[in-house]
């Protein structure tokens, strides 16, 4: 029976080195090997050029590099790119390039389809297949980086995790390769340049607050009324708005990082006073800032963008009480880059 081979950037630093004394070579080869890994981001054993052909072919033997491969690229007329990534097992991811006049934001996915069940979302409807690999969330980055790199002329500058998935449902994955994106062995991007959305898990946002991470916290709300998020995102019930506001403020408490809230506005659901006075009752618990997204119907159903009106009334009431508030249009609509649905939009990391 032939045993399947393990991804080499499974290995940390350290378990390559020691690969290597026990193979009888220099564990200096491990950093070697380590530096083509994440720095350079080989696709092969046969790109590491100044590695002896005798070792590339050692290494061959006993492990395989998992990457990722771009299926299709599509460019939209404002210059947003999606990728439709093929993962070594043939499964398929979504990642998405969003530039501005002054930056690039890549938004990477960090599950094969979804574990919750975003009424409003396209990427619930998939069934979630498995968490996606450090590597492999590092490998969208390297593509989206290069990608910024031959159409927009410099590098990446951001990075949002609000593509498919929940990152939270793949926290220590997700914290492995955020660790690697930062790492001056990796890409060496400043944290404060990463914001990690989530639907909102009290637990783990409080864990991520203990970890002492350093990137910033988006949460997708939706609405501040229990029983309304609750029929936009029906797991919610089981983390109500009041286990949410405890792990928000603890997370300010640890961090004094400010929050980003991620809010789609939708006709008949949220656009009623109610729910604007909600909103700004919650905003006032931690110090935050509010996204107000454009929707994109994934179908002619219930969930419909709401007014220009209703939109304008919930910044008002917002500006009122000192909250910054930004709206974010729809990016890359003719080639529906939707990513999650919330990651056409080009989100502050910054």
């Amino acid at each position: 029976m032939q045993i399947e081979k393990k991804d080499i950037r499974a290995l940390s630093k350290e378990q390559l080195r020691d690969f290597f004394v026990a193979n009888n070579d220099k564990a200096f080869r491990g950093n070697q090997v380590y530096e083509w890994l994440w720095s350079k981001g080989a696709h092969s054993f046969e790109d590491m050029t100044n590695v002896a052909k005798t070792t590339r072919s050692m290494l061959e033997e006993n492990f395989v590099i998992n990457h990722i491969k771009v299926d299709t690229m599509q460019r939209s007329n404002d210059g947003t790119v999606k990728n439709a990534v093929r993962l070594h097992d043939g499964l398929v991811v979504e990642s998405v390039l969003i530039p501005t006049e002054t930056r690039t934001t890549a938004c990477v996915s960090s599950q094969v389809g979804c574990s919750l069940d975003c009424n409003f979302c396209a990427t619930a409807r998939l069934k979630r297949m498995r968490n996606l690999e450090p590597g492999e969330i590092y490998d969208q980055i390297m593509a989206i980086d290069k990608e910024s790199r031959l159409y927009h002329n410099h590098p990446l500058s951001n990075i949002v995790f609000m593509g498919m998935g929940e990152p939270l449902m793949n926290y220590n994955n997700v914290i492995k390769a955020i660790d690697m994106i930062t790492s001056p062995e990796g890409l060496g991007m400043s944290p404060k340049r990463i914001m990690l959305s989530t639907s909102g898990i009290p637990k783990m946002i409080k864990k991520m607050a203990d970890d002492d991470v350093k990137f910033k916290l988006a949460v997708s709300l939706h609405s501040a009324i229990d029983e309304t998020r609750a029929k936009i995102m029906p797991f919610s019930k089981n983390f109500p708005l009041k286990d949410l506001r405890e792990a928000l403020e603890y997370w300010y408490r640890k961090t004094k990082s400010k929050i980003s809230y991620e809010y789609v506005v939708w006709k008949g659901i949220n656009d009623d006073k109610a729910s604007i006075d909600a909103l700004v009752k919650f905003c006032k618990y931690v110090p935050c800032k509010v996204n107000l997204i454009e929707y994109n119907p994934i179908d002619d159903g219930e969930f419909q963008q709401a007014s220009e009106e209703s939109i304008l009334a919930y910044i008002k009431a917002l500006e009122n009480i000192g909250v910054v508030v930004k709206v974010r249009r729809s990016r890359g609509k003719d080639i529906d880059a939707a990513c999650g649905q919330l990651a056409n939009k080009e989100a502050d990391a910054v």
